[in-house]
């Protein structure tokens, strides 16, 4: 326990970025703010990236002054959020069209700005208030309900370890790109000298002549069978005998 304190001091004394938690939150209190709560991994995720799986963690800490009172009101719990994805790939563009998607909705306040020196998105309305911001593989997510703002504290914690990765011009601008995106040119066929294939796309037709496919000729209806000509060597079909007269 000794030896891992005194890792995270000299990285802290020399300016480095604290390690990512092991499981996805703080689980120790964030100076005035007490950790209480841990829950976690949850696979019910609120920012859902195509192909991409993530897990949640969340954390909830309480001020130091509540807890001598023992009367906790909603201003005095913060609760923090952090999904884990497998890889980076559309996760900052997953977070910033939720982010549109709630700003188009009757309800929420959605701004872009910085809060701790992160650049992040907050999202007010419906009597809660968070500031939410995508890392790299990470969407962290800080505030809780009955709150009208966010502690900066608890947030710059947070962005320590998760530096933003939110565009500016979020809301505005052309949307992150993500594996969602529709190539705009599709891959070049390899060539394959066994079996080439002509560019009719572009080529010239002074140089090269392409050849003309012949059609056969089709009988018209009715004509499919040639004529035939009569065998001259054929004899002459006898003729029937007409009956006789009855006298």
């Amino acid at each position: 326990m000794k030896r891992l304190f005194l890792v995270l001091f000299t990285v802290a004394a020399c300016g480095g970025k604290p390690p990512l938690p092991p499981r996805g939150v703080v689980e120790h209190d964030l100076g005035s703010w007490k950790f209480r709560r841990f829950q976690g991994p949850l696979l019910d995720i609120e920012v859902w990236v195509e192909g991409n799986r993530g897990e949640a963690f969340s954390a909830s800490y309480i001020t130091a002054d509540s807890e001598k009172t023992a009367k906790v009101r909603d201003d005095d719990i913060v609760n923090v959020s952090v999904t884990r994805y497998e890889r980076d790939d559309g996760v900052t563009r997953a977070t910033v069209k939720l982010a549109r998607r709630l700003a188009a909705e009757n309800g929420y306040q959605v701004e872009e700005g910085k809060i701790a020196g992160t650049r992040a998105l907050t999202i007010k309305g419906a009597g809660e208030a968070w500031v939410m911001w995508p890392a790299k593989a990470h969407v962290v997510k800080v505030g809780g309900r009955g709150r009208d703002s966010v502690p900066k504290a608890v947030v710059e914690r947070y962005a320590s370890r998760y530096p933003s990765k939110l565009p500016g011009g979020a809301l505005e601008g052309p949307l992150p790109p993500g594996p969602d995106e529709l190539p705009k040119t599709l891959p070049k066929e390899e060539y394959d000298p066994k079996n080439p294939k002509a560019n009719l796309d572009n080529y010239d037709p002074k140089k090269v002549k392409i050849p003309e496919r012949k059609v056969e000729p089709t009988a018209p209806p009715g004509e499919d069978e040639p004529e035939k000509k009569p065998d001259p060597k054929a004899k002459p079909p006898k003729k029937a005998k007409s009956p006789k007269k009855s006298e």
